[in-house]
């Protein structure tokens, strides 16, 4: 086995430990010819290289819409299923999607990460901060 001298981590492969390194070294060999990103790993840049061309290659078989991401896909499929996976420790109230949990959770914190530039006021949710600046 190939073992990493920066956190111990063990591989069958060579090439899988040098791949593993660049998350130690922050190297990004594979760039985006189209906008220069880069990024650790090629399939990555594949798979970022849809934004660019337009390609969907993951369809949802309930409706047929398309994703540039499987993620993306997996989590749309969520609506079809009425699955909420992500719940709130604090009333129990469960979410499909991640950053709505999190959205959520500030009204129990009372973070309001969302500030008007105008007059400084803050507001727990994006949309409520999109809202009140009509006003200005």
């Amino acid at each position: 086995p190939f073992a990493c001298t920066e956190c111990g981590m063990s591989f069958i492969y060579k090439s899988s430990l040098v791949c593993h390194e660049h998350i130690h070294t922050g190297k990004k060999p594979f760039a985006c010819s189209e906008c220069g990103k880069s990024f650790n790993r090629k399939f990555k840049l594949v798979s970022h290289q849809h934004i660019h061309t337009g390609k969907k290659p993951f369809s949802c078989t309930e409706c047929s819409k398309s994703f540039i991401y499987k993620s993306s896909l997996v989590c749309h499929q969520r609506i079809h299923t009425g699955e909420k996976p992500f719940a709130c420790p604090e009333c129990g109230k469960s979410f499909n999607q991640k950053f709505k949990l999190v959205s959520h959770q500030h009204i129990h914190t009372g973070k309001k990460p969302f500030s008007c530039t105008e007059c400084s006021k803050s507001f727990i949710y994006k949309s409520s901060l999109a809202f009140h600046q009509v006003i200005h």
